[in-house]
């Protein structure tokens, strides 16, 4: 009787896995093996690598390769180059995570053969032929976030704006930091046509600050949509990924979980 017992709670428990991992077994591997262990991580404008280091941290003890993009934000082509060349790099699939403008970037960069997934942290996601720029249309940015063009074309934010218009979260000594290791991106970036759109074929997931003021709120939550992302919302600044570093890498452990399991 006891051993009858046992094996019907053992049939439960098989018949009750998800498919990602009843899949991951039958071909005898655990739900971890199946699991992506690169993540490249690709910062938006105005920043650097630096403001994922909570985000680092946090993949790096769940076990994860993690690799920060530095885009020179000097052209689309140099930020897509500079993200690809670090995919490159990677010793197997990877997850590839984008903030605000760097989304554009893994758009781009993402139809790597070594790109399992896509995780847009605030971020844009034009279509193929489509420009950033044409993201905005039909929709008002806030007026906390203020960009001053200089005379070669390279955009900052205002800094008198930065606090509110970027990591109104964040503690002034954080805002400080961000604003004084800010990067100008060239603004001409915006205006490039994208050549594919690596959402249309890869799994996609979405972190979106619902206090963001570089972005109309709605802007965010129909550019998700249109690209199907599972999405997660969450109380924050445009800084998200600096101030709400536990949830991004949370969203990033799933996105190589499932995406690693749905890949085999």
């Amino acid at each position: 009787m006891k051993n009858t017992i046992q094996a019907l709670i053992l049939a439960a428990s098989v018949a009750t896995l998800s498919p990602s991992v009843s899949q991951a077994q039958q071909t005898g591997q655990s739900a971890d093996q199946a699991a992506v262990r690169n993540v490249v991580l690709v910062h938006g404008a105005f920043a650097d690598g630096s403001g994922w280091r909570k985000v680092y941290e946090d993949l790096t003890n769940r076990g994860y390769r993690v690799t920060i993009v530095q885009n020179p934000l000097t052209s689309f082509e140099d930020d897509v180059a500079a993200t690809r060349r670090a995919l490159d790099r990677q010793d197997g699939p990877a997850v590839l995570v984008g903030h605000s403008w760097g989304g554009t970037v893994i758009t781009e960069a993402g139809v790597h053969p070594k790109v399992r997934g896509l995780v847009y942290v605030s971020a844009l996601s034009p279509d193929a032929g489509e420009t950033t720029a044409q993201q905005y249309d039909g929709y008002k940015t806030p007026p906390e976030f203020v960009i001053e063009k200089s005379e070669d074309g390279f955009g900052f934010i205002k800094p008198e704006n930065f606090a509110a218009g970027f990591a109104a979260d964040a503690t002034k000594a954080d805002v400080d930091f961000l604003k004084a290791s800010q990067v100008p991106i060239n603004m001409a970036s915006f205006g490039v046509k994208l050549q594919h759109a690596a959402w249309r074929n890869k799994p996609s997931w979405a972190v979106i600050a619902t206090e963001d003021k570089a972005f109309d709120q709605r802007m965010l939550q129909d550019m998700a949509k249109r690209i199907g992302a599972k999405v997660t919302n969450v109380p924050a600044s445009h800084a998200l990924y600096f101030t709400q570093s536990e949830v991004v890498a949370t969203v990033i452990d799933e996105a190589a979980r499932q995406s690693g399991a749905q890949s085999r």
